[in-house]
């Protein structure tokens, strides 16, 4: 007869160290004390994150809100050690979107999930959403840390984050009623693959037998750093030309490309039409197509090809935008129009 042990359990024997959370609390406090900006109210460890919509300046608001994750993105992380990069992707992700509709980005939250807590894997992403949350001028005001043990591979991890921005009900985009045929169309560059499409990067580097520490063959850093460059964040660039009416409509460029993500910012009686031949690709984008032999439909269909961000002008105000963000010292390019359906 099997004799089972009767000897006292612990959270912690079941694989959950809940000193090792609170440790990681204490670590996040300073970091999200520095993203504080206009309408953050209390701090962490309440039940639920304040913020004063009013208190940030709005008069008639219009909240946006918007969620995302990495993806597998993440797998270069585990595979490099190199983990203070993807929490900007993970800010930049949900940013971005919201920007779209023209909100300015208020506040975040994030879920780190795991199987067994490692503080300094943990503080390390957590510096980086800190990062993010600076770069796109909104708050850390929140998140949830979660161990399961038995959930996730040892040294594996999974995010998500969550954003709420407001905009000024008369200024929400996109302005569809104002659209029309001869709209200009800019692009603002991407930092690289941004967050997308990085189940074919992974399974192309598989291909050419490279390691992540090698050399990569289209920048001077290491293969696995520089495909972890991370998402640009568009805050500073866009939200001026948004308040001043310059823009009518915003597309973020992530999965789907530009063929996919441009034309959700028409009026259903026009169209995006995009020349590939205003702009030259990356050499990342080069590469990738090259090892892996990707047509070029499936590249545009896949990656952001060097384009983060597209705005849709009049036509009248087109070279004074592309001026504008120049001067910040903006790549910046037009790359097509709008036409009638």
């Amino acid at each position: 007869m099997n004799n089972p042990d009767k000897s006292p359990l612990t959270y912690r024997d079941a694989g959950v160290d809940i000193e090792a959370g609170d440790r990681l609390v204490g670590a996040i406090g300073p970091m999200a004390k520095a993203t504080a900006r206009s309408g953050v109210m209390g701090g962490l460890g309440g039940f639920g994150a304040l913020f004063d919509v009013k208190a940030a300046g709005f008069q008639d608001p219009v909240l946006v809100s918007g969620t995302d994750g990495v993806g597998t993105k993440l797998m270069l992380a585990f595979e490099t050690g190199r983990h203070d990069t993807v929490g900007i992707d993970l800010v930049a992700m949900c940013a971005n979107d919201v920007l779209a509709q023209g909100a300015e980005p208020l506040f975040f939250l994030d879920y780190f999930a795991t199987g067994q807590l490692e503080s300094a894997v943990a503080e390390a992403v957590v510096s980086g959403i800190a990062e993010g949350c600076r770069r796109a001028g909104c708050a850390l005001i929140g998140g949830e840390t979660a161990e399961m043990p038995g959930m996730y591979p040892p040294g594996h991890y999974d995010l998500a984050g969550f954003v709420v921005g407001a905009v000024e009900r008369s200024a929400m985009l996109p302005r569809q009623n104002d659209m029309v045929a001869g709209d200009v169309l800019i692009a603002i560059a991407s930092s690289g693959p941004h967050s997308n499409g990085y189940s074919l990067i992974r399974r192309i580097v598989e291909r050419t037998g490279l390691s992540y520490e090698d050399p990569a063959p289209f920048t001077n850093k290491p293969l696995g750093k520089a495909l972890l460059e991370p998402t640009r964040l568009y805050s500073d660039l866009t939200l001026p030309l948004i308040r001043s009416n310059s823009v009518k409509g915003l597309a973020h460029i992530t999965g789907g490309g530009l063929s996919e993500n441009t034309p959700r910012m028409c009026p259903d009686h026009l169209r995006p039409r995009i020349d590939r031949t205003s702009w030259a690709p990356p050499a990342i984008f080069e590469w990738l197509q090259a090892e892996g032999g990707v047509e070029t439909d499936e590249m545009h269909r896949t990656f952001n090809m060097g384009v983060g961000m597209v705005l849709a002008v009049s036509a009248n105000e087109a070279d004074k935008v592309v001026i504008a963000l120049q001067e910040q010292g903006e790549d910046a390019f037009v790359i097509g129009d709008l036409v009638s359906k």
